[in-house]
């Protein structure tokens, strides 16, 4: 894991929290946010489920708006701004959603244009996230013959086929097996510094290993933030505070 905490991204965050709060009628799921996560980086969201964990993605996404508070991506209002803010933004759901009928290479094409990508420069940006996400055996098969972990990969290579700034995992490994999860963790850690990287999970382990700064929700609060280099007990760290 690389260290890439210090340098201009301190200064130039991709995400910007104030304050955030989203209540679902008299449910509080997030609790006045205040986060920044610093360019390049891999952040990890660390929570049970029921934190705020999947809550925060989706404000990210624009999915859902926040009910009080501020949140800036990439230097645009996710709510006043929110067009430019989500064309910054890859994101990939727990489920890692594909369209089954479609072949792998055909459904990052519809991807790609629905993400922007001007129609001359959609086959290289396709032949980019194949060759990054190791699709090449398999662009050619449908999404519904894939294997759970090439479902994963095909998940993440539609998000990255814009080449969006900030790249949004909600618990990346679940359903893996040890060797797939071995390869998903690689590749975000590849994938940092060209892109900002948020993934949230409930594993400890996944998010020592993987991730350069960690924050930890329950029930909605912030609890803390640690740099991994300062961290040598993840477990005993959470622990302390939940």
């Amino acid at each position: 894991m690389t260290d890439r905490s210090a340098g201009p991204e301190a200064v130039d965050p991709a995400v910007v929290a104030r304050g955030v709060t989203k209540r679902y009628g008299p449910t509080l799921a997030l609790d006045a946010l205040d986060l920044e996560i610093r360019r390049g980086e891999v952040f990890g969201l660390l929570g049970p489920n029921g934190s705020g964990k999947t809550t925060f993605l989706r404000l990210l996404s624009g999915y859902l708006l926040p009910t009080t508070g501020r949140l800036d991506i990439c230097g645009h209002d996710a709510v006043r701004d929110s067009i430019e803010a989500r064309r910054r933004i890859g994101y990939v759901p727990e489920s890692a959603p594909v369209y089954g009928n479609m072949r792998v290479r055909e459904f990052l094409t519809f991807m790609a244009r629905l993400r922007g990508v001007p129609r001359r420069q959609v086959g290289d940006a396709v032949d980019r996230v194949v060759d990054a996400l190791a699709l090449r055996a398999v662009v050619d098969k449908p999404a519904r013959a894939l294997s759970r972990g090439y479902r994963q990969r095909t998940a993440i290579a539609q998000a990255l086929v814009h080449g969006p700034e900030l790249l949004i995992l909600d618990e990346p490994t679940n359903g893996l097996d040890p060797r797939q999860i071995i390869e998903i963790r690689t590749l975000i850690q590849g994938l940092a510094g060209r892109h900002t990287v948020l993934m949230s999970s409930h594993v400890l382990g996944e998010v020592a290993r993987t991730a350069d700064r960690v924050a930890v929700l329950l029930e909605g609060r912030l609890l803390g933030v640690r740099a991994m280099v300062d961290t040598p007990d993840l477990e005993a760290w959470f622990l302390s505070l939940a």
